[in-house]
């Protein structure tokens, strides 16, 4: 099995593994500024797509790869499909606004038309234009509805991967968790490594100082902006005030992902508790975001780096208030603007440097396993026969594979984008 990384190595975002020059794993874009894609976009053709979920960085370049004669063929669950339509669609809202295009209307019509929608524990056999038999299974990721492992066996050479994507076993009130005892073994592993060598905070302790900040802006007249990510992050949040008795401002794209997650309750851990903390939000246009501000108030709103969205404008609005804050929930992409307000106390918007003097906290809600969890699951991998482990998607992949070579003995491999390894 011949194994290429376009994509995703040593860095979070666009991940892409072209397998046997021919099926790709994710297709995604690094939501940087200007935003960053997979090497040899263009000239890949693959026969097969698989997309592991809906997050741009791992879905958001798919449509691109329409646009070759005989579009290839694509699989990813039900939800995800839903959603990277949705995401393609706005993807080109903002080149047009930002000056890049990567797909037209066309390539993401051709992509639905190409699309085959997959269940979990559902095995496939790939064949058609492969040219070889490849059997595929997608399992619960646990970290955003819809979101997948990926195991593909070549049986011809009686091989086989597993592909984490991202991956979640711990607790969330979105979604349930990935059971890493349910996954078939497998040769080689391909897994995610955004937290290795940290651990995420107990979630109740978590909850519990987010929700206490939050009252204590709202009491002293201020207003708490919280930006998430519009697929599955914006739903957790307000999961998480409406709990704690908090009605927020909901704002953005995350709307539009409440309604198609409210179609597909199967993929929900609780798909009433969704249902009632969205019915008690206030939802919010480009009409409305100036009355948000006018009393002290929790915004939920797009985009979770800060790169475009509703976000800016609250931004600005109450970026010289002391009694505001702005309470990030999510990882912070190097090059993006949340990174660069973390480090620098500042974001760019319409070329101009806007300085936030506001006070910026910091919480950790992740959908990624913590370091811990990584861990098992290599662990749980080695013991049941893996012999290669490829560490992908994140800032200290290095680090992660020493780790697994000293403790497995097995080959570890921090891949660098362009590097090809063949498999037997």
């Amino acid at each position: 099995m011949k194994i290429k990384f376009l994509g995703g190595c040593n860095e979070v975002g666009r991940s892409a593994i072209l397998v046997d020059g021919k099926i790709i794993l994710d297709y995604g874009l690094r939501p940087s500024d200007p935003p960053e894609i997979p090497l040899g976009n263009g000239s890949i053709s693959p026969k097969t797509v698989i997309v592991s979920h809906a997050h741009l960085d791992h879905s958001g370049m798919v449509p691109s790869l329409m646009s070759h004669t005989g579009a290839p063929d694509v699989y990813m669950t039900s939800v995800t499909s839903d959603l990277t339509r949705l995401l393609g669609r706005d993807t080109i809202r903002v080149g047009r606004d930002q000056g890049f295009s990567f797909f037209r209307e066309e390539d993401i019509r051709r992509m639905v038309e190409h699309t085959r929608t997959v269940a979990y524990g559902e095995r496939l056999t790939l064949d058609g234009s492969l040219g070889e038999d490849y059997n595929l299974e997608l399992c619960n990721a646990g970290h955003i509805p819809g979101s997948s492992t990926v195991y593909l066996k070549k049986e011809s050479e009686d091989i086989s991967l597993f592909y984490t994507g991202d991956i979640k076993t711990g607790v969330s009130r979105l979604m349930e968790s990935a059971s890493p005892c349910d996954f078939p073994a497998s040769d080689i592993l391909l897994i995610e490594s955004t937290y290795y060598d940290r651990e995420h905070r107990n979630r109740k302790e978590l909850e519990r100082e987010f929700i206490d900040s939050i009252t204590e802006t709202l009491d002293s007249g201020g207003n708490a902006i919280v930006p998430c990510f519009a697929v599955g992050r914006t739903q957790e949040i307000v999961m998480v005030l409406h709990s704690y008795g908090l009605t927020p401002y909901v704002d953005g794209m995350g709307l539009s992902v409440f309604s198609l997650f409210r179609n597909q309750p199967t993929f929900l851990k609780n798909a009433k508790a969704l249902n009632d903390a969205f019915g008690d939000a206030q939802f919010v246009n480009s009409k409305r975001r100036k009355k948000a501000l006018l009393e002290p108030s929790v915004i939920v709103t797009t985009a979770g780096m800060l790169n475009g969205g509703p976000v800016l404008y609250y931004l600005k609005k109450i970026r010289e208030d002391p009694r505001s804050k702005v309470l990030l929930t999510g990882y912070q992409i190097e090059g993006t603007n949340g990174r660069r307000l973390v480090e620098e106390g500042c974001v760019v918007t319409d070329g101009e440097v806007v300085k936030v003097k506001t006070q910026v906290e910091q919480y950790d809600f992740s959908a990624h396993a913590g370091d811990s969890e990584l861990k098992e699951i290599v662990s749980r991998f080695c013991r049941n026969g893996t012999e290669v482990v490829f560490a992908v998607h994140g800032e200290h992949t290095e680090e992660f594979a020493a780790w697994v070579r000293d403790n497995y003995g097995c080959n570890a491999i921090a891949p660098k984008i362009g590097e090809e390894f063949i498999i037997e």
